[in-house]
């Protein structure tokens, strides 16, 4: 069973690349399942029910989220409602929606997707080790194969999580910075680990923004209004390949797939 992580998708010309991405290697077998992180789906800033519709339809099986979550002021009510996307578990449990959803594949196979979200540079939320502590413990219905995207800022909060949920979860993948890292590998107790998938979105940019706008606000230290760049366009994840009676990965790889 081949697993698709696609890092952060990054407005329209995201989700153009992970539409044609995804259509073509499903119907070339090269894939069985997708989890994209699609809290910059909506130009940057959150993801709308109508996006995440349009997402699902093109094959993206669950949608996680990250800091961005609350950025569309409709998350707070159709998160709810959509039990394909997920937003961090350790936010306020007071939140709209939930940090864990299994899905089954068409081959009756079961697949358990966790979100959640760092601690070191982020906004103040729950501690993400005993989160998931709790729910790998306490989740009746969790499925033998245990996706993790952990959205996070520094490197090393996120490495530290891949160590202390290794062997316990199928896959570990960090997100966030949009920054592809290049340590993708199969830890010492058997799980597929990645620090950041990366970016779905235009490379010719600063994590996916017009480059202009952003070093303006840089040296002049004003606001600026940051717009969706254009140009080369790519997707960024990794394929992990998993033994479906166990869950176990076989082998991961990294993917940088642009557009043509």
């Amino acid at each position: 069973m081949k697993i698709l992580m696609v890092g952060d998708i990054v407005g329209a010309p995201g989700r153009q690349a992970t539409a044609r991405v995804i259509t073509r290697w499903r119907e070339e077998g090269k894939i069985d399942f997708v989890v994209a992180n699609g809290e910059n789906a909506a130009g940057g800033k959150g993801l709308t029910r109508a996006l995440a519709q349009e997402l699902v339809d093109v094959g993206v099986d669950v949608l996680t989220l990250g800091d961005h979550t609350w950025d569309q002021k409709e998350a707070r009510t159709f998160l709810d409602k959509e039990e394909r996307v997920i937003r961090p578990l350790n936010f306020s449990e007071e939140s709209p929606g939930r940090g864990i959803v299994t899905v089954f594949t068409t081959s009756g196979v079961g697949i358990t997707v966790i979100n959640a979200i760092g601690r070191v540079f982020m906004k103040p939320v729950d501690c993400p080790f005993h989160a998931l502590d709790r729910v790998l413990k306490e989740e009746p219905c969790i499925a033998r194969t245990i996706i993790v995207d952990f959205h996070a800022e520094a490197t090393s909060e996120k490495i530290a999580m891949g160590r202390y949920l290794d062997g316990r979860v199928s896959m570990i993948a960090g997100t966030h910075t949009h920054v592809q890292t290049s340590d993708e590998a199969i830890l010492s107790k058997g799980s597929a680990y990645i620090t950041d998938l990366g970016m779905t979105g235009p490379k010719d940019s600063v994590i996916g923004m017009e480059a202009e706008g952003v070093m303006g606000a840089m040296i002049t230290g004003m606001p600026e209004r940051f717009q969706v760049a254009k140009n080369d366009v790519c997707l960024e994840g990794v394929v992990v390949d998993v033994e479906e009676a166990t869950g176990r990965p076989r082998r991961i790889n990294r993917i940088r797939e642009f557009l043509k």
